[in-house]
This record gives structure tokens, C-alpha cells and sequence, in this order.
């Protein structure tokens, strides 16, 4: 891990959007404004869901997890990004930037997991409504969320150990935090095995997730279609849809990051799809997942009367 010079890389300078300097006023105000609301937001459904004893079911286990999930992984990137937006340009040590990338990986991985645990939950619900309770049971739920942190942590890992055991040629990062393709920029030499393993390992912790949830909500929508009411068919297919449109604009962002070659990134439209699975879906999944569930809002209302009253 050596600079041109002999000289050992100790830190990296993060560019961020220093090729928009007058929008950094307006950037900082709205991702600051998300990243709150992504706090809150989340943190109110863990403690309605902790709260209510009528969400202690599998779906809002799963729920829960997710919160918690999505708050730390929002913060692993989101205040060294507006630090960046009050300066020009923003340092990251050498093991800052591993640790970045790790937690990065870590978290998002293991969300990608998850929303598959979730979407198989979804699918026994409605398609095995008679088999429900013993599957889904608690042990089982357990299991898929340890599971899926597992999941996270040995792809962080591996990732992590590949990239900071690689000779680095230069330290400006044109990004907004240590990603995995900027960073192969920066890398002296042929990064081709490299960066098929990054492929190989993104294919089987993207896609496979992601094909597994398109399964479930096929055979959920399946069932929904033989429904007698157009009324529960429309209620359920509205869920349905909301979920797949998340689960589509987080996989499909990231997959599009993960699963291509070195020579095909583009740094200002990168940026921007980095955005959406770092900044974006963290905010859009307590609203699609909690806020639009009605016994989620009879609970929040529940708990709002019992502080309001006290």
C-alpha cells in the first residue's frame, strides 16, 4: 500500500460535489433534512413496534431489524458527506476509509437479506396462511436475521481485505465517501481478478436476493389476482406494488454499481445513483413498509392518546 513515491498512503481526500460548489448550500440543507427525518422516522417505528404488544408478529420482528438497520446505514456515510458540503475538500485516514467501507458493505448487504427474509415472510402470510405460525416461527425469524448479518459481515470482509491490500497510486477519492469502484480508480496495476470478484460476490449478494423477492411477490401477486373482493385484490396489490418499488430502486442502483467493470464508471452519474441506495431508500422504506400499514398508525395513534392523556 505504497504512494507513486514510496511514501505510505495514510490518508485519502474525498471530492464529494466540489465541481458544484454553488449548490452546496442547497445540498447540505436537504440531505441534512433527510438524514434527520431517516433518524426519526426510524427510530419512531422501533419504539411503537417495542411499545405495542400487538406488532410483536414476525413481519414487524423483521421490521424492526430494518430500522435499525437502515439508521446505521444511512450514518456511515451521510455525516461525512455533509462535512464535505461545509468544506472543499474532505480528508479520511487510511483505516477511516477501510472502516467506511466496511460498515458500508456490512450494513447494506445484510439489508439486502433481510428484505428477502421479508418478502419470504410476506409470501407465506398470503400464500400459506394455514402453514404461517409454524414456519414463521420465532426461532426461524431468528435465524434469517442472523442470517442476513452474517451474510453482511463476510462480504464486508472479503471486500474490505481485497481493496486496503491493493497498491494505491494516488489518494483523491471522486466521491463522496469510500466506495468500492472510485476507489478502484486509484488502484496501480491490473485490477481485472480484483474486480470480478467484486462482480462474482455482488451476483450472489444482490441478485440472488433480489431474484428470491421477485419469486415471493410473484406468487403473492399471483394469489392476490384469485382474490373474490376487488377491494382486498386493490388494498393488497397497492402494498405489493410499494414494496417491489423500493426493493427495485435499492437493487437496482446498487447492482448497477456492483455488477459492472472498472472501465464503465462514470464518477458524476455514479454519484447520483450512490445517492439513492445510501440516501434515499433508508428514508422511503419506514414510510412503504410502516406508515402506510394500518395497524402500524392504530398503534401510533394508540400511543400518542396514552402521552397525550398522561
Amino acid at each position: 500500500m505504497f504512494f507513486v513515491n514510496n511514501t505510505p498512503v495514510t490518508s485519502f481526500i474525498l471530492l464529494g460535489f466540489s465541481d458544484v460548489p454553488r449548490l452546496h448550500p442547497l445540498l447540505f440543507t436537504i440531505l441534512f433534512s433527510v438524514y434527520l427525518i431517516t433518524l426519526l422516522s426510524n427510530g419512531l417505528i422501533i419504539a411503537i413496534i417495542n411499545a405495542d404488544h400487538s406488532l410483536h408478529t414476525p413481519m414487524y420482528f423483521f421490521l424492526t431489524h430494518l430500522s435499525f438497520l437502515e439508521i446505521f446505514y444511512t450514518s456511515v456515510t451521510t455525516p461525512k458527506m455533509l462535512d464535505n458540503l461545509l468544506v472543499k475538500q474532505t480528508t479520511i485516514s487510511f483505516w477511516g476509509c477501510a472502516a467506511q467501507m466496511f460498515f458500508f458493505l456490512f450494513f447494506g448487504v445484510a439489508e439486502c437479506f433481510l428484505l428477502a427474509s421479508m418478502s419470504f415472510d410476506r409470501y407465506v402470510a398470503i400464500c400459506r396462511p394455514l402453514t404461517y405460525g409454524a414456519v414463521m416461527n420465532k426461532k426461524f425469524c431468528i435465524q434469517l436475521v442472523v442470517g442476513s448479518w452474517i451474510c453482511g459481515s463476510a462480504v464486508a470482509l472479503g471486500h474490505t481485505t481485497l481493496m486496503f491490500h491493493l497498491p494505491f497510486c494516488g489518494i483523491i477519492i471522486n466521491h463522496f465517501f469510500c466506495e468500492i469502484q472510485p476507489l478502484f480508480e486509484l488502484v496501480c496495476g491490473d485490477t481485472f481478478l480484483s474486480e470480478i470478484q467484486v462482480i462474482a460476490v455482488a451476483v450472489l449478494a444482490i441478485m440472488v436476493p433480489f431474484w428470491m423477492i421477485i419469486f415471493s411477490y410473484s406468487c403473492i401477486l399471483h394469489t392476490i389476482f384469485m382474490m373474490p373482493s376487488s377491494q382486498n385484490r386493490y388494498k393488497a396489490f397497492s402494498t405489493c406494488s410499494s414494496h417491489l418499488l423500493v426493493v427495485t430502486l435499492f437493487y437496482g442502483t446498487a447492482g448497477f454499481m456492483y455488477l459492472r467493470p472498472r472501465s464503465c464508471y462514470l464518477p458524476s452519474v455514479d454519484k447520483l445513483l450512490s445517492l439513492f441506495y445510501a440516501i434515499v431508500t433508508p428514508l422511503l422504506n419506514p414510510v412503504i413498509y410502516s406508515l402506510r400499514n394500518k395497524e402500524f398508525k392504530g398503534a401510533l395513534r394508540k400511543l400518542l392518546k396514552k402521552y397525550l392523556f398522561h
